[in-house]
């Protein structure tokens, strides 16, 4: 694959990962579109790092660092989501506005 097919994916899943993240009011589906979102990220990063210098391996870790990253984030956020679920019974993006401090 070249380039620009890596680049029009990582474009695809932004997009679908924006809308996601911007027209639902779940809180998980939120969630998730922004996770794609970063998935965007990562794959034109890598994709910018094989077309620049595929023989070093320095994009692979920082890929790796990244996606670790985003899991151990993304496991924060539902314990979080879960733990206001279980305590509040707020699963909507518009009824959790109140839980501003």
């Amino acid at each position: 694959m070249t380039l620009q097919g890596f680049l029009l994916l990582a474009s695809a899943l932004f997009a679908v990962g924006l809308y996601g993240a911007l027209s639902q009011q779940s809180v998980v589906m939120v969630m998730m579109g922004l996770e794609l979102v970063v998935n965007a990220v990562i794959v034109g990063a890598a994709a910018f790092w094989w077309h620049t210098s595929p023989e070093r391996p320095d994009g692979q870790v920082l890929v790796l660092l990244a996606v670790t990253a985003m899991a151990v984030e993304m496991a924060v956020g539902f314990a979080v989501t879960t733990a206001i679920f279980r305590s509040r019974d707020v699963d909507m993006t518009d009824r959790a506005a109140d839980l501003r401090g």
